[in-house]
């Protein structure tokens, strides 16, 4: 099981840490990937970092604002800056039942129950 906290509102230009939180498996069994899914939008990728923890790949709108780390292996953080309107979503966190990475919703196999994040411009 996957379990996100960490979201919230915040204006546009703060930030927001997201957490995702296994029970279970740990981390360094499987990759891990964010994705978000706004009102009326179908859900799409975010970022994803490996099981080994050594690559991540983000979608490039939030490249350079959006941080994945693993500080445990069974916790995963989104670090999220300079937060724009468009990030608005409801973002949840997934495990792939193999090391490398996705980029598709159907390539991951756990899924968290998501975290509101509402920027305000």
């Amino acid at each position: 099981q996957l379990a996100e906290s960490g979201g919230g509102s915040v204006q546009a230009g703060d930030s927001l840490s997201l957490s995702c939180r296994a029970s279970g498996r740990t981390f360094s069994t499987f990759a891990t990937g964010w994705f978000r899914q706004a009102p009326g939008k179908e859900r799409e990728f975010v970022a994803a970092i490996s099981g080994a923890g050594g690559s991540t790949y983000y979608r490039p709108s939030v490249k350079g604002r959006f941080s994945l780390t693993r500080d445990s292996a069974k916790t995963v953080y989104l670090q999220m800056n300079n937060l724009k309107p468009e990030d608005t979503a409801r973002y949840y966190c997934a495990g792939k039942l193999c090391r490398d990475y996705g980029l598709t919703t159907d390539q991951y196999d756990y899924w968290g129950q998501g975290t509101q994040v509402t920027v305000s411009s």
